[in-house]
């Protein structure tokens, strides 16, 4: 981008590509009234109050009209970029949109790059690098409660908790600045014992964000679910049935899945990114060995874990071994357990499958209560045993409600301030590194001078997050996530 481009008036479609009931055409800039004007045959733009919409036409080069439409002024600052905004609505026709464009632009428009409005935006000081990634993140938003929590980024919430951390460490440093120039008297202005304490409670909020990543990420991005058993027990069939489509092929043919087969699940507000695997057992097929491994590695990136027993085979030990020990190396995960083939198996089966469940887990990850739902058990206490046919469909819909329940166990509690981005991740690890470097400074009782470098650095990663010290290389990375039009 050039480099007098903010002086420019940009324009550019801000609608999904494509036809549709109406189209929307955004112009912003020093010179938007008056490049609209041009355009158009109606009430003068230049006359209309801010945030009215007015009936009129815009014309083509040779003065014909070429669309009726609405006028939509919001004049800066109070404006989504902080300059005056001129949004036009027209018929979604194509020819309409690239016509209009191709007008504004002979007016005296260019057209926009990409995420130039939120750059603008950001520029002008009417959002912060967080706040404009979040809108970003709207626009990407899959499921409810990845949009909230994009709504409330956007809005601030990690932004503000941002600030109020660097204007703690900002006035922690200005007392120690303040000691350099007096150090000739050897006179100390800031009380080491408090600006220890403050230092501790620094570092531990910038933790507790970090901390919120998990969360974050899985409400944002999904959360990772593996589905794993033994060849045979039903796990594609079980990926179909929850899906509503043949996304995986099922055989009776042991091993036909070699490889993970991944979709979306929405559940309630959030949704599920289902892996189905191959199923676990010992094999002489180099390639099926690899899916096997691949089956390992999605166990263990997972946050649940749904787990499907064939009653009508005999059960590997193994596998509930391996079960147990991703448990244990991630106690957080949440665990699933499907006892399928219902509609084959006798009941003595089924409750044989059940009783090696629970001897074989611990009691905590099947989520023992006196409302697990169950239509084919004949009493039951845990409401993570859920025995299905996936074949028939049946009992299906009480999978989807205990995924819909764990899911918004394990993300509904979320607050405010979570952030959901690894260059948020990134800058805010540095600021914990140095947040704890001034914590053992002060400790050692380190001269002042070098103390106040290591604040300097934790200040500078938290003005990076938010972009009060950033460089044309974020920005550029930044906002090229953005459409056209945004």
């Amino acid at each position: 981008m050039e480099q007098n481009s903010l002086n420019d008036t940009i324009c550019a479609v801000s609608t999904a590509p494509g036809i549709g009931g109406i189209a929307v055409v955004r112009v912003s800039g020093p010179d938007a009234i008056k490049v609209v004007d041009r355009v158009w045959h109606g009430l003068p733009i230049a006359e209309m109050l801010s945030h009215t919409a007015h009936l009129g036409e815009v014309l083509q080069d040779d003065g014909s009209v070429l669309d009726q439409a609405v006028a939509t002024i919001f004049r800066g600052p109070k404006s989504y970029t902080g300059e005056d905004v001129i949004e036009l609505s027209v018929h979604g026709s194509i020819y309409v949109q690239r016509a209009l464009i191709e007008s504004l632009c002979k007016a005296g428009a260019r057209l926009a790059e990409q995420g130039e409005f939120t750059k603008r935006a950001y520029t002008n000081g009417r959002i912060d690098l967080v706040q404009a990634e979040a809108i970003a993140d709207i626009i990407a938003s899959r499921s409810r409660g990845a949009q909230r929590l994009a709504i409330s980024q956007m809005r601030g919430g990690v932004s503000k908790k941002i600030a109020a951390l660097r204007n703690q460490l900002i006035d922690l440093a200005s007392l120690l600045e303040l000691e350099l120039d007096f150090s000739e008297e050897d006179v100390e202005f800031a009380d080491r014992s408090k600006l220890l304490s403050l230092a501790r409670q620094t570092h531990a909020e910038i933790v507790r964000l970090l901390d919120s990543f998990s969360t974050g990420k899985a409400i944002k991005d999904g959360i990772p679910t593996a589905i794993v058993g033994e060849t045979n027990a039903g796990k594609s069939s079980l990926l179909n049935a929850l899906l509503g489509d043949d996304k995986a092929i099922v055989s009776p043919i042991h091993g036909t899945t070699r490889d993970v087969v991944e979709d979306i699940l929405p559940v309630g507000a959030h949704f599920l990114r289902l892996m189905d695997t191959a199923g676990l057992r010992q094999t002489s097929d180099a390639i099926e060995q690899i899916g096997i491994d691949r089956t390992i590695q999605s166990i263990d990136k997972a946050d649940i874990i749904i787990l499907v027993i064939d009653p009508t085979a005999d059960t590997d030990p193994q596998i509930l071994a391996k079960i147990n020990d991703a448990l244990n190396a991630s106690p957080e995960v949440s665990l699933l357990v499907i006892i399928n083939k219902t509609d084959l198996a006798s009941p003595d089966q089924v409750r044989a499958a059940r009783q090696m469940v629970t001897t074989s887990i611990p009691d905590r990850y099947l989520n023992t209560s006196n409302s697990g739902e169950n239509s084919f058990a004949e009493s039951t206490t845990h409401s993570n045993i859920i025995e299905i046919s996936a074949r028939n469909n049946t009992g299906v819909d009480a999978v989807h409600t205990a995924l819909q329940r764990i899911a918004s166990e394990r993300l509904d509690t979320a607050t405010d301030a979570v952030i959901t981005n690894i260059r948020h991740q990134q800058e805010l690890t540095l600021a914990a590194e140095s947040a704890q470097t001034t914590i053992d400074a002060l400790h050692a009782g380190i001269p002042g001078d070098l103390t106040a470098q290591h604040l300097r650095a934790t200040i500078a990663h938290l003005s990076s997050l938010t972009g009060q010290i950033t460089s044309q290389t974020l920005l550029q990375t930044i906002f090229s996530r953005f459409c056209i039009g945004k």
